[in-house]
């Protein structure tokens, strides 16, 4: 990935710097490129930024306390915890997974919405992969049983050989394996964060995983994305946490820096209500992609918190990540909240698929928000196969809630949370 462009203002060997931005700082950072930040940031503009304060300080933190999340679960007797943990801790064969073929190919994936048929079943090796390394990791949490850990570095090793997942086909009119391979990335880093540090030996394994995976994030975020769409929208901000985890994993402060920046562009393109404004322009499903937007913000931010900052707390032009959150739980209650923003006839289907909220066990983690805190209970115990796994499994307090609320089945849902541009 050609990053020469972010070296303008960062140092060779960047200080380490924790806590929150100095004020000074995050205003030259902002403003310093001489741009306006009444509209979510331009590539040009996130380069200009100064991120140099953000270095890696610990690589071996993952995206929660792992072991510290072990022995909660191995003493509680939280209801929601307990059967989610039996349900993982018998896991898969890792002789069976090891079977499964890497994609070394070229990946081409069709459109959703003109060829759904065809898409779900080129889109089924995709999904596999992203269960698998999710399914082991929770096993691992699940069971403590080491096994499940070294079968997840066994498992990427192989891919990493046979080089998985870098050919695949993209041109700007039709990006679907691009967004496709995207969420992977970022499955397989997440997953591997948390086995990594656990696994005592497979050091040549895991170094090769290391070179595979950031060669992959280089390669990947090289493609910029269509301007004032997926060079910066929500499909940026799935890039940008790959690009944050792997930026850890490796050590590599381009790849973190090029992560951190998605939060600073997804700031700046907050309206005075907290509404995304590249979110806004999905019309009927505004409120899907706002929801859409924090899905991934959120549990980025929670990935650069661990390096020791304070990103939570990130202000620009007055308003935080709380604003869009808010924002979000407003226009869920009640669509007139949208006001001149979007149509009020909302798209709603994804509201059936806990899926889409894995980032607010994330988020309650930190802040107890009582509106997060009602909404989220029928969705429990929430997973999200590429971005955080079992989230509630990771995440959730044992006295948030002691009883899995059961509704009738869900409607069939549109499945475009990956390749939707």
């Amino acid at each position: 990935m050609d990053l020469t462009p972010l070296k303008n203002g960062l140092h060779e060997t960047p200080k380490a710097g924790k806590g929150v931005l100095p004020a000074l700082l995050m205003l030259t950072s902002l403003f310093a490129g001489g741009f306006s930040t009444a509209h979510g940031m331009t590539i040009e503009e996130r380069q200009a930024l100064d991120l140099s304060e953000y270095t890696v300080t610990d690589p071996d933190a993952s995206y929660f306390e792992v072991e510290a999340r072990i022995e909660l679960l191995q003493e509680t007797d939280n209801p929601i915890l307990m059967q989610q943990a039996a349900r993982l801790e018998s896991g898969p064969s890792c002789k069976q997974i090891l079977a499964i073929p890497p994609l070394s190919d070229q990946i081409r994936i069709p459109g959703f919405y003109p060829s759904p048929e065809e898409w779900r079943f080129a889109s089924r090796p995709l999904f596999q992969f992203e269960d698998t390394v999710s399914n082991l990791a929770g096993a691992y949490v699940a069971s403590d049983d080491i096994y499940y850990a070294e079968c997840l570095v066994s498992f990427l090793d192989h891919w990493a050989r046979e080089d998985g997942l870098m050919d695949f086909y993209y041109v700007s009119s039709h990006p679907q394996a691009w967004f496709a391979t995207e969420s992977m990335i970022f499955a397989a880093a997440m997953a591997y964060s948390i086995a990594r540090p656990r696994v005592e030996n497979m050091q040549e394994e895991k170094e090769r995983i290391d070179d595979w995976l950031n060669r992959l994030a280089h390669q990947h975020a090289d493609i910029p994305g269509r301007p004032g769409n997926s060079c910066c929208n929500n499909h940026f901000y799935r890039r940008a946490l790959y690009g944050t985890m792997v930026g850890i994993l490796t050590e590599d402060q381009e790849l973190f820096h090029f992560g951190i920046s998605s939060i600073y562009s997804a700031l700046s393109d907050l309206t005075e209500e907290g509404a995304f404004r590249l979110e806004m322009k999905r019309g009927r499903r505004a409120s899907h992609y706002q929801n859409y937007a924090l899905l991934y913000l959120i549990t980025n931010m929670q990935i650069i918190s661990r390096q020791g900052y304070d990103i939570f707390d990130l202000e620009i032009n007055g308003r935080t990540i709380h604003d869009a959150v808010d924002f979000a739980m407003d226009i869920f209650e009640d669509p007139a909240a949208l006001g001149d923003l979007a149509p009020r006839e909302q798209y709603t289907g994804f509201f059936n698929d806990d899926q889409y909220f894995a980032w607010m066990e994330i988020y309650q983690s930190r802040f107890n928000d009582p509106r997060i805190a009602e909404f989220i209970k029928p969705m429990r115990p929430i997973f999200n196969r590429s971005a955080g796994g079992y989230t509630t499994l990771y995440f959730m307090e044992p006295d948030a809630q002691d009883q899995e609320i059961i509704e009738q089945e869900p409607e069939e849902i549109e499945e475009t949370r990956v390749f939707s541009d």
